[in-house]
This record gives C-alpha cells, structure tokens and sequence, in this order.
C-alpha cells in the first residue's frame, strides 16, 4: 500500500488529487492532508480518507481543526512548523500543490526523504529550480512535473535524447481577457479576469492566467526543470486547450500531447508514473473538435512574457524577485489598488529597484537566501504599488 501526503489538498490541484485517491480504495494509505482557511473541506477529506494528520496553514485555526477532528483519531497542527513536521512524515509519494512561496520549505523537506514529489507549485521551480533539482539528486529523490504543460513535455521527452531538442512550445489558453480589446484591459476587473474559458481553477490561478503571468512562470519552469535554454522555449496560445505542449526537435518533428482541459491528466500520470492507468477524464473525439487554433501572443497585451524572458536570461536570484513581485502585484489588484495591466509594471519595477540592491545573476547558496530576497522584494513591490496610487 502507498503512503500518500497531498499538500494544498484543499485547492483545485489538492481537490482532484484526493478525487483519484478515492477512486482506488485499498491502494493507498494517506499519511498527511494539508490546506489553508478551508477547515471544513480539510477536516471531511481527512475523515474520508483516514489521514493521519491535518494541518492548516493558519495557527489561529488550529482549535477549529480540532474540534472538526475530534472523536476520528486524527492529529491536528498548524503553522510552519507543523507543515514541515507532516513533510518529514515517511510518504512514498508527495503532491505539493500550496501555491506560492510557502510551499518551497516543505517541498524541499520532503525530497530529503528520497521520495517522489509530484511538483504542482509553479514557485519552487522559479525561484529555487537549481536548488531544488541539486536537492532531488543529492538524495535520490524523484521529481514529477504536474502542471498540465510541464507533464504534456515530459511526457513527449520519454525515450528521447535532449540533445536532439530543438525547441519545446508551451501553449496558453489566452485567459478569459483574450478576446477583449487591448485599450479596454486596463478597465477590466477582478470578476472579469477571475472567469477562465476552459479550466476550473482558483481565482488567483485563473488571473495570473488572464495577464499570462502563469505562463510566464511556466516558460521559467521549463528551462529550470528540463534544463533548456531560453531561445528554445516558446509560447503561443491555443484557444482550444487541447494541445498542451509540443517538443520539437532537430529532424523536423513536432510531437504534440492532446488531452481534454481536466488536470487529473497530468495528476493521474504523476500518480501512476512509469505506468498508464485508466482516468475518469473525457475522450478527445478530433471529428467533433474539427479545428485547432495557434497564434503568437501579443507582448503588448501580455507583457509578463517579455519579462519571463529576461528573467530566464538573468537568472541567479531574478525569479525570486518576479514571483514575490508577481504575488504581491495580484495582492494589489485584487484589493482594487492597482488595475489589471498595472501588475507587470509592478513586477517590472520591482526588478529594476531589487537589481541596483543585489547582484541578480548571483546564485543562490540555499533556501535560506531565497526567502530572503522573496521578502526583501515584496516590500519593493508594495512600495511600487503605493506610488502607482499616488501618482
């Protein structure tokens, strides 16, 4: 029986991991379940499936968790320390799928371990990818990409020489602003960017979506994990969200992965990884589809593309700085602070000022220089938010 710990079991990532669980009872043991401010959610998962801990993020829901939890038998904590307590729990296999920075300290705690680490959090990779890839070999641990694009690569990469990679197209729906026109983006607001054409998502996800700011981390993933350079990375945008990612390499060829937009895909193969398994997700019927659109997206309506590319050429400490800067650019919009396209000129200045105060190229050393400078640029990021309002 495979011991299973899912960190962010609340979210949409978390909700379809736990969703393939139940389907197979008997299979797996589930050691630990980890969530935010969703104590209801978090405490009937971990009665359904018998965790033998729960934790949320928030210290001061701790007493909540516990009288959601009494009479079951099941632990409860909360905090840092509890997450990193439940990541040092023996699991065979790990999904980390809390997003944003507070998901990096437990990640890298679990590889210690040697176990695998189904990666959904896009923010270990961006600000940490050498470190957490040294992490991974340092203790024979495995990891396994689940983001829909980054597993759709993977997949087309089995059996291939990376030598003979040409080039790796990742794919974008576009967001649910693609279609407005490029003056009207600036009025848009949080309900407008929050609606996704294609996939069930957060709000947070489905904006970053809408400004491609999540894609822009998925082009910085992509070089960090696959270990590609950045010329030979390329997004373009797919209305349909059928074709997830495209490997092409040296003799011509394009090979393309093609499934319906239901992330228990790509979580589903990370489970099951080397083998296939049957998947409760929708059949792809081409005749009925009939059309795929691509068009190159335009850097004028996007333009977190322009500066993951900058990033990725910069390297060092950079991601770092556009991640805390990208989070702390959505805190703002969704405060009503600062407007939709005001968030990449947030992170853009952000990087500006963070580069006159340390050497950007510089590598970081460990986790611990990383939320250093996570931290240090999330208050320059305030302070470029705070003069946009007074201006």
């Amino acid at each position: 029986m495979r011991r299973i710990s899912v960190f962010g079991a609340t979210g949409s990532i978390g909700q379809n991991t736990l969703d393939l669980i139940a389907r197979a009872p008997g299979e797996y043991r589930v050691v630990a379940l980890t969530g935010g401010a969703n104590i209801v959610q978090l405490a009937a998962d971990a009665r359904r499936l018998g965790a033998e801990v729960a934790v949320t993020a928030y210290p001061d829901r701790l007493d909540e968790l516990r009288a959601a939890l009494a009479g079951s038998g099941i632990e409860a904590g909360a905090g840092e320390a509890a997450l990193i307590e439940a990541a040092d729990r023996p699991a065979d296999w790990i999904m980390s799928a809390i997003v944003g920075a507070a998901g990096l300290a437990p990640g890298f705690r679990a590889l210690r371990h040697g176990t695998t680490l189904a990666l959904a959090n896009k923010e270990s990779l961006v600000t940490a990818g050498p470190l957490l890839m040294a992490e991974a070999r340092a203790h024979g641990a495995t990891i396994l990409p689940v983001d829909s694009e980054h597993s759709a690569i993977f997949q087309g990469l089995v059996g291939e020489d990376m030598s003979a990679v040409e080039k790796i197209i990742v794919t974008a729906s576009g967001g649910g602003l693609r279609d407005w026109p490029l003056e009207a983006l600036p009025m848009a607001t949080v309900a407008d960017a929050g609606a996704h054409p294609n996939w069930d998502m957060g709000q947070r996800i489905t904006i970053d979506s809408a400004s491609m700011f999540n894609k822009a981390m998925e082009l910085i993933e992509t070089k960090e994990f696959f270990g590609v350079a950045p010329e030979k990375i390329e997004a373009v945008i797919h209305p349909q969200s059928i074709v997830h990612a495209l490997v092409g390499f040296r003799d011509g060829a394009l090979m393309a992965h093609l499934g319906a937009p239901d992330m228990r895909h790509a979580i589903g193969y990370a489970l099951h990884w080397p083998e296939r398994r049957d998947l409760p997700v929708a059949r792809i019927d081409l005749a009925q589809i009939a059309t795929l659109e691509f068009y190159a997206p335009d850097l004028r309506r996007y333009p977190a593309l322009g500066l993951a590319r900058a990033v990725m050429e910069t390297g060092g400490f950079a991601g770092s700085v556009f991640n805390a800067a990208k989070e702390t650019a959505l805190d703002g919009f969704l405060a009503g602070r600062i407007g939709f396209m005001d968030m990449a000129g947030v992170v853009e200045g952000t990087l500006d000022a963070m580069s006159s105060e340390i050497r950007l190229t510089n590598p970081p050393s460990g986790l611990e220089d990383v939320l250093q400078v996570d931290q240090m640029a999330r208050t320059r990021a305030w302070a470029a938010i705070e003069t946009r309002e007074t201006a």
